[in-house]
């Protein structure tokens, strides 16, 4: 069968020699049930071109036609030097043979992959132009966009539900990546291969979704991402994609890159490196946790320690209200301000190091979740507070409304923050969260809860904005359900030697006095 031709630039092509000549480039054709089609791909193109790329390479993805064989024997008739035809040992889907194209790319050393749908869709005889725009600006990315000229995608034989389809799930993506794309979902392009090395496509999806999986990863590295305008042609092809469940599986990968952001969903591949190892981030919003530390009345002559205060943000704002505040790490806080910084195990005997009864008050936010044995932590701080001690700790709801939901429907996710942060040793309830501090000696005081961090962490549009503070309401109003995570405010309860000193030393007579004459 041979497809629609489109008119060959011979002056982009005596550009794209030379750029050929010193730039490594392959192309990389992938092909499913193209037996109809692969041989005219191969036609197409520009002859002046075809042995001056690094490699042609067709993988058939175990197709039930005669796909494999009537590629090589093309390649043979049409005097192809350098075609390597190669067939995967069973089906790898869409997403995973374009795996294994770069992975070839990366150990062939190319400097450049361009990817080639086998079924035509994708005009071969544009090929001059990309190599020129790979030579001329070398971006990480190179989208041969249908949709920089939209109307012509609709001359093309673009489906009209598939092109307002395009369209809207672009716009989508683009405001909730921050980017400015024409179109995410065109299958032809390049990608620079030291690019590739070093994003995890490894772990993309084998779907159709495959490509939308790499353009975030490159997107929210940082890397350069160019669009040039593609002729569109759709002929007698068979579509392979259920529409209903791409656009599904695209909007739920750009989602999970913002709950990933927001510390709600880790997945390995849309780990961007983005933020410190901690992921800790002091909140400056009303209705957050840190909001509601800085707002109390903190007594002037107060010795404060902050544990596990991350890089002591926080501690150097306390140190501006309070006589003393100790702010300690596992490694030396390096924001703390006026703060005492100290590096210091909290695993470890941090009690002994801090001194007893030395402090009137103990931070710790989001820290006890973290530690190895939280029991021997609280029974620590008990130790280090002075009798009358006030504690303020912290940690997420794993009884969160969504945590709720999620495990209703079989999900359980770790995150680098947030209620399941990958480093938690533990996992609380209100209620557990509660007993924990009870049985290490304290009398519960305050309980409050706070919604999701939205707008240090999302965004503050006035959308997000009226969540925030709707979510903030519920959680203040049910916080074992709607809190996200939640403080507690206790209080050191007396000491059982204290109380037997106290029982033993003779009665005061005044109070004697005050009791006879009661009676």
């Amino acid at each position: 069968m041979t497809l629609a031709r489109f008119p060959v630039d011979e002056d982009a092509v005596t550009a794209a020699a030379e750029v050929l000549g010193r730039t490594k480039v392959a192309i990389f054709i992938v092909a499913f049930q193209a037996e109809h089609f692969i041989a005219s791909v191969l036609d197409r193109i520009p002859p002046r071109l075809r042995d001056l790329f690094a490699e042609i390479l067709v993988i058939d993805d175990s197709s039930s036609d005669l796909t494999f064989e009537t590629a090589r024997a093309a390649a043979e008739r049409l005097g192809f030097e350098n075609v390597t035809v190669l067939r995967t040992p069973f089906n790898r889907g869409y997403g995973g043979n374009q795996k294994l194209g770069y992975l070839h790319a990366i150990k062939q050393g190319f400097d450049y992959v361009v990817l080639l749908h086998g079924d035509g869709q994708y005009a071969p005889e544009y090929l001059p132009q990309i190599v020129n725009a790979l030579g001329e600006d070398e971006p990480d990315a190179l989208i041969a966009s249908r949709m920089i000229n939209r109307r012509e995608a609709l001359r093309g034989g673009m489906p009209l539900y598939k092109w307002v389809g395009n369209q809207v799930l672009t716009v989508i993506e683009n405001r909730m990546l921050g980017s400015e794309l024409s179109e995410f979902h065109s299958g032809y392009r390049a990608y620079k291969v030291d690019a590739l090395r070093s994003i995890r496509f490894q772990l993309n999806s084998d779907d159709f979704h495959f490509d939308t999986e790499v353009l975030i990863q490159l997107l929210s590295t940082g890397r350069v991402v160019k669009e040039i305008p593609v002729p569109t042609f759709y002929g007698d092809e068979i579509s392979r994609v259920n529409g209903l469940k791409y656009a599904a599986n695209c909007l739920k990968a750009v989602s999970k890159v913002r709950l990933g952001q927001a510390g709600l969903f880790y997945e390995p591949k849309f780990d961007f490196g983005s933020f410190d190892e901690s992921g800790y981030r002091v909140k400056q919003a009303d209705n957050t946790l840190h909001h509601e530390i800085l707002s109390r009345d903190w007594p002037a002559e107060w010795r404060v320690a902050d544990l596990g205060s991350s890089r002591g943000v926080l501690s150097a704002q306390l140190a501006q209200k309070v006589a003393h505040v100790t702010s300690a790490d596992v490694e030396r806080p390096s924001d703390a301000g006026a703060a005492q910084a100290i590096e210091l195990d909290l695993d470890g005997d941090f009690d002994r190091r801090l001194g007893r009864h030395e402090y009137d008050c103990v931070l710790m936010l989001d820290v006890l979740e973290h530690l190895k044995r939280p029991e021997e932590g609280v029974r620590k701080i008990a130790e280090i507070l002075k009798p009358g001690g006030t504690l303020y700790a912290s940690t997420g709801n794993i009884a969160f409304l969504a945590m709720r939901l999620s495990l209703i429907l079989g999900q359980f996710n770790y995150g680098k923050r947030g209620i399941l942060d990958l480093t938690h040793t533990r996992l609380f309830t209100i209620y557990s969260f509660k007993k924990l501090l009870v049985d290490g000696g304290f009398v519960i005081k305050e309980v409050h809860g706070f919604g999701p961090p939205i707008r240090d962490m999302v965004g503050s549009s006035g959308a997000l904005r009226a969540v925030d503070t709707t979510s903030g309401m519920l959680a203040r109003l049910w916080p074992r359900l709607f809190a996200f995570s939640f403080l507690v405010v206790a209080e050191k309860a007396e000491e059982l030697e204290d109380i037997y000193a106290r029982t033993l030393a003779p009665p005061d007579s005044s109070e004697l006095q005050g009791r006879t004459g009661a009676a």
